[in-house]
């Protein structure tokens, strides 16, 4: 657990770091965090789960799971850092190559880990392999909601993605922490990984019913909220993809000059 942000770990070749960024799913993590243990079984892995300022037993839950599974990790945020905000956190824990995020309740299935991870392991110029629901839960509300959001955000930024929401996410952590931080970077991911030069793929994913819990997210959040930042990453989508054209060598201070 740790009071601040943590400091950025050294990482570790070949290894996979699962992000679990959870608020109040001490029902949901029981099941979850096992089923990752045995879809990622064969596999160099941990789990860091972020627990962010969870009201419920969260803490508590995941602390026993911990005894039975030492690849498990626990940070906690004192206060809400967000979703965005808890992955970064334990981005910079994370000691891993790789990095997967996956959401605490339940929904995203981890049968998908192995093969997103794959695909980054077959190309070494995949920075990211994002999921994208075929079939999801929720209420019509919500999926309307995240439907205009998604058409909205694809229209203006052009990053050949149709749900940037889906929580089940791969990455090469070094390029994820040189991206620029903000509050909602977790819905923009394509387009920051593109805009930095990176190839994205994409994989077709189903999602699994809620068991426990609540939504930490309504329809304001995801078209109020996001819509300011949207515009705010194609400017910066611009930026930086002039900087990645730019190409160039060090010349040592010996050598000649002609």
């Amino acid at each position: 657990m740790t009071a601040g942000l943590p400091a950025k770990a050294e990482h570790t070749k070949s290894l996979i770091s699962v992000l679990v960024p959870a608020r109040d799913e001490a029902g949901s993590l029981p099941r979850l965090l096992p089923e990752i243990c045995a879809a990622l079984e064969g596999e160099s892995f941990e789990i860091v789960v972020i627990d962010d300022a969870s009201h419920d037993n969260t803490l508590d839950v995941v602390a026993t799971i911990m005894t039975a599974h030492p690849e498990v990790r626990l940070i906690r945020n004192q206060s809400s850092a967000g979703k965005s905000g808890s992955l970064w956190i334990g981005a910079l824990a994370a000691r891993g190559e790789f990095g997967v995020t996956i959401d605490g309740d339940g929904q995203n299935d981890p049968q998908y880990l192995k093969p997103m991870i794959g695909i980054l392991r077959s190309d070494s110029r995949v920075g990211l392999v994002a999921g994208q629901r075929k079939q999801r839960g929720g209420g019509s509300i919500k999926w309307l909601a995240s439907k205009i959001a998604n058409a909205t955000r694809s229209r203006v930024l052009k990053d050949n993605t149709w749900d940037t929401a889906c929580g089940l996410k791969a990455f090469r952590l070094e390029a994820f922490l040189a991206l620029p931080y903000f509050e909602t970077l977790h819905r923009f991911l394509p387009a920051l990984f593109a805009a930095d030069n990176w190839t994205v793929k994409h994989l077709d994913v189903i999602d699994r019913p809620r068991e426990h819990g609540v939504s930490k997210y309504g329809v304001l959040d995801r078209l109020a909220v996001g819509i300011p930042d949207l515009f705010g990453v194609w400017w910066l989508s611009r930026r930086r993809r002039t900087r990645s054209r730019v190409q160039s060598t060090e010349i040592s201070r010996t050598a000649e000059r002609s």
